[in-house]
């Protein structure tokens, strides 16, 4: 799927298809990962797509810490976790931070910001998600 994204009830509209097409994994963690460059919409979709999880509180880019939680209310996760790999150098890093951890739970949904500079330590069947910065006020997301 392929949208053009010009307003946050747009992007809010392909958060909601995105969510209505995802099938949870009953062994693991789902895993998305979401690519494209600086600016191009990755965590305005983030932000979207936890409201419509149910998530109240504010989401920010970890870009700092890396990760955060949210717990969920959604009858296919049970919790959120927001991840930003901007900032590693090497996927081991986020290995460190107990990644396998979190993969081996089939209650989590794992978005991850960057997700090209760890994807040695993804499952090859994650949902990439791409992000294009079309011009000031458009963005394109495209996703199978």
């Amino acid at each position: 799927m392929r949208v053009v994204s010009k307003s946050l009830i747009e992007t809010t509209g392909a958060a909601k298809v995105l969510l209505s097409q995802l099938e949870p994994s009953k062994t693991r963690a789902t895993i998305l990962g979401l690519v494209g460059d600086l600016g191009s919409g990755k965590t305005t979709f983030t932000q979207a797509l936890a409201r419509e999880l149910g998530v109240e509180e504010n989401v920010t880019s970890p870009t700092f810490v890396i990760e955060k939680f949210y717990p969920l209310k959604h009858k296919q996760w049970e919790r959120l976790v927001h991840i930003d790999a901007y900032r590693l150098n090497k996927p081991e890093e986020l290995a460190r931070l107990r990644f396998q951890e979190l993969l081996d739970d089939p209650g989590t949904l794992i978005v991850i910001e960057w997700a090209e500079k760890v994807e040695a330590l993804l499952p090859t069947d994650y949902h990439q998600i791409n992000f294009k910065f079309i011009d000031e006020n458009t963005r394109e997301i495209s996703f199978t």
